[in-house]
């Protein structure tokens, strides 16, 4: 499966540029995912070879162009971010119990759960290396986006505490699980580019609230797109308890005095035995049709919105059309 970007480009130079910059980041990630060992190179190779939308190393060049995105280091900084997030996919498959991801079996249906994990430590490890060659910074920017995304997934784990807000513990969640790594992605590309610092500053807040507008999108796409499109299997977030936004804004208004029987038998579903497909189908089809998924939608677009007016004081130009584009892009995928 050849990788493939939600990002449509409306300059065809700035198009052919990108594309083949792309073509070597993913030339030279399938060389930092080869292992001397059988196994380990089978298991590190399998979610490469499963393809992707590559949208961090995407955003990672296209920030790159506010500057000299012809510098070595850029191509660097985009296969650090793809292998971490790569590494990241291996852990929360095992969390989430997901059978598929891209299209292809996940790897710990393959070799299990210790082999899976230990392939995504060995793609950390790659991502460590890698990074390290761009100097102390760059290690001290993918440490720090690291341990949020580690953070962000303990805190997925546990739930809100003490009376914490549902809905407001998801949002943080999502800005440290997906936010975090896009706001490097896109602050590796305009920093090693030698893009000024304001610039530096404008991308990475960007990338911030564009990563929490996408993960929004995605719940909805969880729910309303089909396996064949998505690669995964849909309801697994259902099944295994993962919370998504259209399933905390259902329970929220379930939980109103006023309630509907209707939201509260819903609810009940959701909280029944989900490990059989008739019922996990019938979870996923109500809330298919709920007003909660348009609210999530609108939730996406209005954090699309807000990464936007970060880059209004960029320069108008080609670039800030594709980031503007890439924006639309993002939400428009789940309408």
């Amino acid at each position: 499966m050849t990788s493939t970007t939600v990002l449509p480009l409306a300059d065809p130079a700035l198009a052919e540029l990108l594309t083949g910059r792309l073509a070597l980041v993913e030339e030279r990630l399938r060389d930092a995912v080869a292992q001397a060992d059988a196994l380990a190179d089978t298991a590190s190779r399998h979610l490469v070879n499963a393809g992707g939308k590559r949208l961090r190393p995407m955003l990672t060049l296209l920030a790159a162009q506010l500057g000299d995105g012809h510098r070595p280091e850029v191509v660097d900084a985009a296969v650090v971010v793809e292998l971490t997030h790569l590494a990241t996919l291996y852990h929360d498959d095992v969390m989430d119990s997901a059978p598929l991801r891209r299209g292809a079996l996940a790897a710990h249906e393959v070799w299990g759960n210790s082999v899976a994990i230990l392939t995504g430590d060995l793609l950390f490890a790659r991502a460590s290396a890698t990074v390290a060659g761009l100097g102390p910074e760059a290690v001290r920017i993918q440490a720090s986006a690291f341990e949020r995304l580690c953070l962000g997934q303990l805190h997925e784990t546990v739930g809100p505490q003490g009376g914490e807000d549902a809905i407001e513990h998801y949002l943080r969640v999502l800005a440290d699980k997906t936010g975090s790594l896009i706001a490097t992605s896109a602050r590796f590309g305009a920093m090693f580019a030698g893009c000024p610092p304001d610039v530096v500053s404008m991308v990475t807040e960007y990338g911030e609230k564009v990563g929490v507008a996408f993960q929004l999108a995605d719940d909805v796409i969880d729910l309303t797109a089909s396996g064949a499109q998505t690669g995964k299997t849909p309801g697994t977030d259902l099944r295994e308890r993962v919370p998504t936004m259209p399933v905390l804004l259902l329970r929220a208004r379930a939980a109103l005095a006023d309630s509907s029987a209707a939201d509260r038998a819903l609810v009940e579903l959701l909280d029944g035995d989900l490990s059989g497909d008739v019922d996990l189908a019938a979870a996923v089809q109500g809330l298919r049709g709920h007003e909660v998924v348009a609210e999530t939608l609108a939730l996406a677009g209005a954090w699309a919105t807000a990464a936007v007016a970060e880059l209004e004081l960029l320069p108008a130009g080609k670039v800030k059309d594709a980031l503007l584009s890439f924006t639309d892009a993002l939400v428009d995928r789940a309408s």
